[in-house]
């Protein structure tokens, strides 16, 4: 599914997703409580408010509040809805269209990309004169975000010789593909079931060339957008944070809440400008290397989400942990969310891109 298509509406007249998006937090307000975040996720892709702009084609900015508003809604859901977009953006790119078996027609999507140590899936083709891009997959995908409820998995497989990572499709309803959540027991992010999915044998179709997953614009544009997400997570504890403050007398407000809610409004507008920045910087060079700005993106938003969880946190005290269910779940959930981070390892990155740099761009 191309997420730069025009929509037709149930009226028969085209629809401009850009336009479209416009109506997704009365949907996002809408969704009922009672239901799960992968209900809220099936519902929100057949409405096709998936349909976001593709990152570097000049509406990066419109995908990234789009993925903040989402997760400002349930974090859980935007882990879900993150996922499944990225999915439309990376068989976008690399050629894919919703006519052929790469990208059937209503699937939702997992993105599953994660190499663990203890296992790794291969492939293998069908037969040795099969060039139809069809293959078996066999071994275990760690860290697969949603599987027990999305249709297909996007992932990264390795050939039997050793060439990889490659990316493949696959139908999750099909004999071979076994989905183990016993192992999942988290707290924080519960409801985003990142398990583990065992192939045997199971039929997947390649999707590009070995390397592509790695070596495309879109790997490091992907990443960034995951800052929104976090970015998000910290506006909905931010955000509970102002309206108390508001809500209270002017004569009668905390100053210790008023001297953090300063500290939390720092930290959002900062953030929010260098996304703003990086998203912008994406659109003016679609084919480079973004990888700098995209570390930069989210070891800011990182940063921003832990600074104002604790600011929040103390400000508002037990209260909002224990009768917000909102913050409550928005804080469980955060912590988690934001150690998909590499933390000192990408300080490491961006050190090095400034170390060889002959002159930083700090300049004012």
């Amino acid at each position: 599914m191309n997420p730069n298509r025009a929509v037709v509406a149930q009226e028969g007249r085209p629809r401009d997703p850009v336009a479209w998006l416009s109506h997704l937090p009365a949907a996002l307000h809408a969704l009922n409580p009672a239901d799960s975040p992968h209900q809220w996720h099936a519902e929100l892709t057949a409405r096709e408010f998936d349909l976001l702009p593709l990152p570097g084609g000049g509406n990066t900015l419109l995908r990234w509040q789009t993925l903040a508003t989402v997760a400002s809604h349930d974090l859980s859901l935007a882990k879900l809805y993150e996922g499944h977009t990225d999915a439309l953006a990376i068989t976008a790119e690399l050629g894919a269209t919703e006519v052929s078996d790469a990208m059937p027609r209503g699937a939702v999507w997992g993105v599953w990309a994660a190499e663990s140590r203890r296992s790794k899936v291969t492939y293998e083709r069908l037969d040795v004169n099969d060039r139809s891009g069809h293959v078996k997959l066999f071994g275990t995908k760690t860290w697969c975000s949603g599987a027990a409820h999305v249709s297909h998995g996007l992932l990264t497989a390795w050939s039997v010789d050793g060439a990889g990572p490659q990316l493949v499709t696959v139908a999750l309803k099909q004999q071979g593909v076994a989905v183990e959540s016993a192992s999942w027991r988290a707290v924080g992010m519960a409801h985003s079931g990142s398990v583990d999915v065992t192939f045997d044998g199971a039929i997947a179709r390649l999707l590009g060339q070995p390397g592509d997953y790695l070596k495309r614009p879109g790997f490091w544009q992907g990443g960034a957008g995951i800052a929104a997400c976090w970015y998000g997570g910290a506006l909905t504890l931010g955000r509970t944070l102002q309206r108390t403050v508001s809500r209270t007398p002017a004569a009668h407000r905390d100053p210790y809440q008023m001297a953090a809610l300063g500290k939390v409004d720092l930290s959002l507008n900062g953030t929010a400008g260098l996304l703003r920045q990086a998203a912008h910087w994406i659109d003016a060079h679609p084919k480079d290397n973004a990888q700098v700005v995209a570390i930069q993106a989210r070891l800011a938003a990182e940063e921003c989400a832990r600074r104002v969880l604790d600011e929040a946190g103390r400000a508002l005290g037990a209260a909002a942990f224990c009768h917000d269910a909102q913050f409550a779940r928005a804080a469980a959930d955060l912590p988690v969310f934001i150690r998909q981070s590499h933390g000192e390892r990408d300080f490491a990155e961006l050190g090095t891109w400034a170390a060889n740099e002959r002159s930083a761009s700090w300049s004012l």
